[in-house]
């Protein structure tokens, strides 16, 4: 079998409407590997090309692929206030080290409706004092909504930062019953 035979790493995607806008998700052999917010022609490009160069090949629109149209009909589902928890294979090759620690900890440990402080959040894994790094984790994140980095906050109440926006965070948690609903 030739070098290009079939571990060559494939990456497919697809745009999916969301309460909170179109979400691009993308999905490798291994498992769901991206999720990007805001997702209009010019921000899909950049992750799109963004992915290319991380991965090292070209990603392919392919929205029937069983992995990812599971992945979408999951998101949908959870948009949709019937689906708490995702259950879908991840793909954990764009983030490492403590960022990756820092993420698994929180798909594993933050249930739907919860938060956590990001200094809990840092003693969980083994470093207290570690908020601001927890922080920086949670700006890394590859896997929004789906490894739920929007379930994290300012242990004095304040909502925290949020990649995609402070009105997603709010809809989001929103969503999930922990702030009530945006009045618009």
């Amino acid at each position: 079998m030739d070098s290009h035979g079939q571990y060559e790493q494939r990456v497919v995607w697809a745009v999916v409407d969301s309460g909170i806008g179109p979400l691009l998700l993308a999905a490798t052999r291994e498992g769901l590997v991206n999720v990007v917010f805001h997702a209009t022609d010019p921000v899909r490009e950049r992750a799109l090309d963004r992915l290319a160069s991380r991965l090292g090949t070209e990603p392919v629109e392919e929205p029937g692929c069983p992995l990812l149209a599971e992945a979408i009909r999951q998101v949908e589902e959870y948009f949709a206030g019937v689906r708490h928890d995702f259950d879908v294979p991840l793909d954990w090759s764009l983030i490492s080290g403590f960022n990756r620690e820092v993420l698994r900890e929180l798909a594993a440990g933050v249930p739907y409706g919860t938060v956590v402080g990001y200094g809990d959040l840092a003693g969980r894994v083994g470093q207290p004092g570690g908020a601001q790094a927890v922080g920086a984790a949670m700006g890394a994140n590859p896997l929004p909504v789906v490894v739920p980095c929007h379930r994290v906050v300012e242990s004095d109440g304040g909502i925290g930062g949020f990649g995609g926006g402070l009105e997603t965070k709010r809809k989001l948690l929103a969503l999930e019953g922990v702030l009530p609903e945006p009045l618009f």
